[in-house]
């Protein structure tokens, strides 16, 4: 199969929210990813943990700081406060439409002066089998960036779209501090050149426009 990465690559990440005007309000004032999120009404029922988290890379603990204050001014819960780690500085929240942020940096100190900067914007895919959804991926013409055995993969992008990484669906739940139980809709869509498909997750992916 001889398809490119700019093919590959996650143009937009879709939120099925209850509210769209509320959604759409809070993502503008906490984060400003323009039209890398985009939200629509849920249609499908869902409860507990969606089996994915939202994740923001970025320079500095200054910035983390600034994005998840500004995410909690606009009606976000605390589920992790941001503090250090072994792995650097970060925390995680939760969006008025239930929606796992994890805004994150590998620095522990601010070096530069403070900014809102967002390098990496990624999604995480808490999966049943990490070694399955891989080569079912990589069958559609992802190649692997990073891999650590059945723990974690993270793909290839091109620069300024959206990272895509799996995870075991508990670690991920581990991670993000929230119970790893759920059922029902993911409520989210990923937009891309190869859609539409659903993965061996049930995460939908659909043809980007």
């Amino acid at each position: 199969m001889n398809i490119s990465t700019d093919q590959t690559a996650i143009e937009a990440v879709t939120l099925e929210v209850p509210d769209t005007a509320a959604a759409t309000a809070f993502y503008a004032a906490a984060f400003g990813l323009g039209d890398q999120l985009r939200v629509r009404a849920a249609e499908a029922p869902t409860a507990g943990f969606r089996g994915y988290i939202l994740s923001l890379v970025v320079s500095q603990p200054s910035t983390v700081d600034s994005l998840i204050g500004t995410a909690l001014d606009a009606g976000a819960t605390t589920v992790k406060p941001a503090k250090k780690s072994f792995w650097g500085y970060g925390g995680v929240i939760q969006a008025p439409d239930g929606a796992i942020w994890k805004i994150a940096t590998s620095a522990k100190k601010n070096t530069e002066p403070a900014t809102r900067k967002i390098d990496d914007f990624v999604v995480l895919l808490g999966v049943d089998s990490v070694k399955a959804t891989k080569q079912f991926y990589v069958d559609r013409g992802l190649t692997v960036g990073k891999s650590f055995g059945s723990k974690y993969v993270e793909f290839e992008a091109p620069a300024g779209s959206v990272k895509l990484a799996l995870y075991g669906r508990k670690a991920a739940a581990k991670d993000a501090g929230v119970d790893p139980e759920g059922s029902g809709s993911h409520w989210i869509v990923l937009g891309s050149g190869i859609g539409p498909f659903a993965d061996p997750d049930g995460f939908a992916w659909e043809a980007a426009h």
